[in-house]
């Protein structure tokens, strides 16, 4: 077993500067419909919510690296973080079964200005 981690703080002001630019294009992009529903539903929070999982994809991303062959085999919407029954944020592949992750941990942390997000992944070794 292997235990990588991975790390992203990003400024809310720029994810709420590329929907408000970008639109559906940049959304659609980046996030699932499930995220983008959540996400609305916080209505003046949004775009703190939409910025958490930014961040929380950037550092999935950075922890799974070493898994992967190549690192556009899997795209942002190939990610999916969504509150599990006890409101604690989980992690979902889609569209991904051949990831060998037994286990990953996620925690998000917002405020007007940042979004931070931290993951660590128990993983097979030397599976690619």
């Amino acid at each position: 077993m292997k235990i990588t981690c991975g790390t992203d703080i990003i400024e809310v002001k720029r994810v709420q500067e590329a929907i408000e630019s970008l639109g559906e294009k940049f959304i659609n992009k980046i996030f699932t419909p499930s995220e983008i529903l959540y996400c609305n539903n916080k209505q003046k929070m949004k775009y703190q919510h939409f910025a958490a999982r930014f961040a929380a994809k950037e550092a999935i991303f950075k922890a799974i690296s070493e898994l992967l062959n190549d690192k556009y085999e899997i795209t942002w919407t190939d990610v999916e973080i969504l509150p599990d029954e006890n409101k604690k944020p989980r992690v979902y592949f889609l569209n991904n079964k051949h990831l060998k992750i037994k286990q990953i941990d996620i925690s998000l942390s917002h405020i007007q200005e940042y979004a931070t997000a931290m993951c660590v992944v128990l993983s097979e070794e030397g599976e690619k």
